[in-house]
């Protein structure tokens, strides 16, 4: 396992396949491009909170019970202890997220 996350070419490439597969506005050669950089934050921030928290991963799973070979898959979220359930997409839109503020002085 590499010191650093993402060291190999190999997961760039699969996070930025993945990023475009979930998000319309990356997609090489498309018509959904965004003209705002606001449209385009937007989206994917959007592309964020979903793969993050709707989203289990087989690789994050947890086994069940001691013995057998049940597992129960965990979302990115989930597994960093960020959350204690996995989400689903109607919680993220029922969601108010107070924006933090950039430049505190």
């Amino acid at each position: 396992m590499p010191a650093v996350v993402g060291a190999h070419t190999a997961s760039v490439e699969r996070t930025n396949l993945t990023a475009r597969q979930m998000n319309g506005r990356l997609v090489r050669k498309t018509r959904s491009y965004s003209k705002q950089l606001d449209a385009l934050t937007a989206s994917c921030a959007w592309e964020d909170w979903v793969y993050h928290r709707t989203r289990p991963r087989k690789t994050l799973a947890i086994r069940v019970h001691e013995g057998q070979r049940r597992w129960h898959p965990q979302t990115p979220a989930l597994a960093a202890g960020l959350t204690d359930h996995q989400w689903t997409v109607k919680e993220l839109l029922l969601t108010v997220v107070a924006p933090q503020a950039i430049n505190t002085k």
